[in-house]
Order: structure tokens, then C-alpha cells, then sequence
């Protein structure tokens, strides 16, 4: 628009810009107002289901508190089909499926633990299922899938403990020098101030004396 237009000049030179692009401004008004109602409609829904999963997990662990297993069950089901977007859902089988193991129902934990592994939205929940499901392979004498399991940590956090584990099964397989190396592993990826160093620092001295030997 030219700025030394007069009046009138302007007048019309908006009506015709109007005219030509008014429909598009209209369009996207109405489709940015949609947009914003949608984010917000969206978070809103994320966030009544994000709570509605909070207290069904709440549930979850006041069964598993008062040994109402088959009502844990349940809603666990529930969460896993209906939120498994949310973390309460990975939250509640493993917490289920460490209540199985102490009622030697192994299958059923294993169960729990591989949705969780597989489904899990956090990464720490992946590993600690995956930790877990190793633990238990190793009761049953599954010492080979154990070791699998050992290797497909994705968080550092559990990395020593992985390590660690895998320690305890090539010690369990009488392996003592890939179970020396295990240990050393575990210790050179933990904090300094880390209070299990203490007893990693024992397994690996105790396999070296027998290494020794």
C-alpha cells in the first residue's frame, strides 16, 4: 500500500485487500483458534487419563497391600490396555510382578516383566524389568537368556548393576575369570561415593583369590 495515498485512496486500497484476502485471514483464524482448542482439549484429555492411571495404580498397590492379588490383577489389566502411555501402568506390573515372585508365580512374573520391558515409556522402567526378568531366569537355572538380558541395558544408571548380575551368572557357571572382569566392569561404572562399591570390591577380590588359587 502506498503510504501517500489519501484517505480515500487507503480506504479503498483495504477494502480491496480485503476483499481478495479476507477469506484466507478468516480461514486461518478459525483454523489457529482450532489448533489452540485442540492442544488445549488434547492436554487436558492426556491429563485427566494421566490422573485417572495415578489412582487406579494407588489401587493397585493397596490390593497388593491388603493380598487381594486377582483385584490387582485386574486393574493392572486395565492399565495396560487403557493408559499404557502412561508410566503408572509399567509402575503397577512391576510392582505386581514382584509380588508374584514372593508368591512363587514365576511365569506369571515373567509375563509382567516382558510387557514391561516391551511397553514401558520410561527407559529406567525398561531396565528395571529387564534386571528383574534376568534375576529370575537366573532362579530357574536360565543362565544363557540371562546373559542376554545382561546386554541390553540402555540407561547408565543400571549399568553396574547389570554388570554385577552379570558377575553373579558366569560365577554361577563357574566362569571365575569372565566373572572377575564382570565385577571390574561394575566397579569402574559406579560413583565413587556409591554404598554398593564396598560389596563389588569383595566379589571381585573374592574371585581373584580364587583365580589366584
Amino acid at each position: 500500500m502506498d503510504i501517500y495515498a489519501s484517505d480515500d485512496e487507503k480506504g479503498e486500497a483495504i477494502k480491496s485487500w480485503w476483499r481478495e484476502n479476507g477469506r484466507s485471514v478468516i480461514t486461518g483464524v478459525v483454523l489457529g483458534g482450532a489448533v489452540i482448542f485442540g492442544g488445549r482439549y488434547w492436554i487436558n484429555y492426556q491429563q485427566v487419563k494421566t490422573e485417572q492411571a495415578a489412582a487406579m495404580y494407588q489401587q493397585v498397590q493397596m490390593n497388593i497391600s491388603e493380598a487381594d492379588l486377582t483385584a490387582a490383577e485386574d486393574l493392572t489389566q486395565e492399565l495396560m490396555q487403557s493408559h499404557s502411555s502412561t508410566p503408572y501402568a509399567a509402575f503397577a506390573t512391576l510392582e505386581l510382578a514382584a509380588e508374584q515372585m514372593r508368591n512363587d508365580q514365576a511365569a506369571a512374573a515373567l509375563e509382567y516383566l516382558q510387557w514391561t520391558a516391551d511397553k514401558a515409556t520410561l527407559t529406567g522402567q525398561k531396565d528395571l524389568a529387564r534386571l528383574r526378568m534376568a534375576r529370575v531366569l537366573v532362579d530357574q537355572g536360565e543362565y544363557e537368556k540371562a546373559l542376554e538380558l545382561t546386554q541390553q541395558t540402555v540407561s547408565e544408571a543400571f549399568t553396574s548393576l547389570f554388570a554385577e548380575l552379570e558377575g553373579d551368572i558366569y560365577l554361577a557357571q563357574e566362569d571365575k575369570q569372565q566373572a572377575y572382569e564382570a565385577y571390574r566392569n561394575a566397579i569402574s561404572s559406579m560413583d565413587v561415593d556409591d554404598p554398593r562399591k564396598t560389596l563389588l570390591e569383595m566379589k571381585r577380590d573374592d574371585v581373584a583369590v580364587i583365580n589366584e588359587g
